[in-house]
């Protein structure tokens, strides 16, 4: 028997039988690692454990606590649920079942609607199945063989993703389970006793590949784990993160609305959450200002003439809106800043010593998504970016990166965000631009995070078509990953808009254009802030800043008093004259999280001073009113000035 060489994620190297699987490999090492292996990476690509390894290759053995393990978990799982299905319900078609974040769903078309109730008698039945411990085998067949499987099934929407393959390029394979068969690429667990705890969470209307002009699907999330703990944990912070829900916080500190009848994914902004916009615009504008950019604006529509030149109507029309004729002209209403930022900067032949020019806008801009997407402040179709766009000389592009880099680092940090984690994203296989400038790009990026200390992970072909690029994702309190600040080469619009500078030499030369992102955009940022604070912001950010509270009605003027000094000092203050009981009032402004409840009676009116409770901590004392504006105007003012 010839033997092959098998080298381990430590660098070590062994030899084994030719055609040995990497669960009997697993099996040689450790019966843990057997028990828990849950899918090989051979070569860096993900297989099953079962698979047959012939020639000499690198391995890695995958558990639960690895992402590609978790995913490959996840995605089995969506297998045996639909297995489940199958079984309750004979009639069940099924979409596409991918595992997600946090889980997994599958899509189903099915002649009951489903509820609750029946999502227990699924859970049920997919445990009942786990137990009969089915292996996942994978099969390969020629595209007129699965055709002819499926049609036999009568199963059209697996049929339809068939027709759409080319078996020349790739082998059509289907995985049994038991007595269910599925058309997958895998990979599978080894068997479906792996599974061992499932939850099924929600069921919720979906159509058929995202297009409500398709079939009406019903679409089950749900989420397993190999461990109870696991699963119990996971409940907890579901439920954690429901009580944070933006949408619902939303609504119970009257911050924004959304209504359907007058527009889908366009945002109502109430006083309350207008004033948490205009602070983090009015930070926002002011540290733009301190570090070296300009401000600008530009118009909310162009004519096609724009979007033509920029390719936004070749690569991105599906996500725009549909023109206006105006003057026998068809215009758009935009869906990005960039090419009126290129406009301006084309009012004039630029000198090296002009660069590098930073401009940044709040611009708000337009973009269609589709309304089984559409999620809150999350995801809209009308959102106000936090957009800049760098243009530099290519020998100023690292130091730019730097200080883009720190930039924000300071932005993100500066609303709570301590924890970031860094991204390199390199060129696609389908991109413009020479390869000798995505290099350079590419290598600035790294030169530029690595000068910065920070440590960060290669996302390789990751990039836009346009450049790579560098993304910074937060995590939350509830250690939730979001995507927000973006820094992007680009190397497409500069070209198309036949971008010029005057270099040293008098020769002319093409900028380099860097687009940059550090919020996101208003909307999104505000949805992850509420969730982050769970509504109860701090001091520089509330609406309401302090709430003057009488004990009764013999001391409205003195609350009156209290109220205006502390407008007077831009505080967001309110009086609540309410003819209720204190006790009521106090629970009342807890409920709304202000941050401080000035109590005031007949000992505060007599010393002119307030007694003060802060939100979740209770009494914090007798202050003098002077005082206590000091204080606050400093905790305010520390958070916003601070560089």
């Amino acid at each position: 028997m010839n033997t092959i060489k098998i080298k381990f994620p430590d660098g070590s190297v062994k030899e084994f039988e030719e055609g040995i699987s990497p669960l009997e490999i697993a099996q040689k090492i450790s019966n843990r690692l057997a028990e828990e292996a849950l899918v090989a990476k051979v070569n860096g690509i993900i297989k099953d454990l079962s698979t047959k390894l012939n020639n000499d290759a690198e391995l890695e053995i995958l558990m639960f606590d690895h992402p590609e393990g978790k995913e490959t978990y996840w995605h089995s799982t969506s297998h045996l649920m639909a297995h489940a299905i199958q079984s309750i319900y004979p009639e069940a078609k099924f979409g596409v079942g991918p595992a997600i974040d946090s889980g997994f769903y599958y899509d189903i078309d099915i002649n009951s609607v489903l509820t609750e109730e029946d999502l227990v008698k699924i859970e049920n039945r997919m445990m009942e199945i786990s137990k009969q411990k089915n292996p996942f085998k994978r099969s390969e067949l020629s595209k007129t063989d699965a055709v002819k499987f499926f049609e036999k099934k009568g199963d059209n929407y697996k049929l339809e993703i068939i027709s759409e393959l080319d078996d020349t390029k790739e082998a059509i394979s289907i995985y049994d389970e038991g007595d269910f068969t599925d058309l997958c690429t895998g990979p599978h667990v080894p068997d479906a006793g792996k599974i061992k705890y499932v939850k099924l969470l929600t069921v919720s209307g979906s159509y058929w590949r995202g297009d409500e002009h398709n079939k009406r699907m019903q679409r089950i999330y749900g989420i397993s784990f190999p461990k109870k703990k696991m699963l119990d944990d996971h409940l907890l912070f579901l439920e954690e993160a429901k009580k944070r829900d933006h949408r619902k916080l939303g609504k119970a500190l009257d911050l924004f609305s959304i209504h359907e009848e007058a527009g889908a994914g366009l945002i109502y902004w109430h006083p309350k959450g207008s004033r948490i916009r205009n602070t983090i615009e009015t930070f926002w504008r002011s540290a733009h200002t301190k570090n070296g950019y300009d401000l600008l604006y530009s118009p909310h529509m162009g004519k096609s003439w724009l979007w033509e030149t920029s390719g936004h109507l070749v690569t991105y029309k599906e996500n725009m809106y549909a023109p206006m004729s105006i003057d026998e002209q068809d215009y758009y209403i935009k869906p990005m800043n960039c090419p009126f930022h290129i406009m301006i900067y084309k009012t004039k032949l630029h000198s090296y010593r002009d660069l590098p020019l930073r401009w940044a806008e709040l611009g708000t801009v337009y973009r269609y998504e589709k309304s089984g997407v559409l999620h809150g402040l999350l995801r809209v179709r009308g959102f106000t970016q936090d957009d800049a766009h760098i243009f530099c000389a290519q020998e100023q592009m690292e130091d730019e990166i730097i200080e883009v880099l720190r930039f924000s680092r300071y932005m993100l940090k500066s609303f709570g965000f301590e924890d970031l984690n860094y991204y390199i994203a390199t060129k696609p296989e389908k991109a413009v631009g020479e390869d000798e400038l995505w290099d350079k790009a590419t290598k600035s990026l790294i030169r530029a995070i690595e000068k910065e200390g920070v440590p960060y992970e290669m996302d390789e072909g990751g990039g836009a078509f346009y450049g790579p690029k560098i993304d910074i994702k937060i995590k939350d309190a509830l250690n939730r990953q979001w995507q927000l600040s973006t820094i992007q080469f680009d190397f497409n619009l500069p070209e198309r808009f036949d971008m010029k500078y005057i270099g040293e030499d008098g020769k002319e030369h093409r900028p380099f254009m860097v687009h940059r992102a550090l919020l996101g955009s208003i909307e999104r940022f505000m949805g992850i802030l509420i969730e982050h604070y769970a509504g109860a912001f701090p001091a520089w950010l509330a609406p309401v800043q302090a709430a003057v509270i009488p004990v009764s009605q013999n001391y409205f003027d003195y609350a009156k008093e209290v109220y205006d000094y502390l407008s007077s000092k831009d505080i967001f203050v309110e009086l609540d004259l309410r003819n209720e009981k204190i006790g009521y009032k106090i629970r009342d402004w807890e409920t709304q999280k202000v941050p401080y409840m000035l109590i005031v009676g007949e000992k505060e009116k007599e010393s002119k001073t307030v007694s003060v409770r802060q939100h979740k901590v209770g009494d914090k004392g007798s202050f003098s009113l002077e005082e206590f504006a000091n204080n606050l105007s400093e905790e305010i003012g520390n958070r916003i000035n601070h560089n």
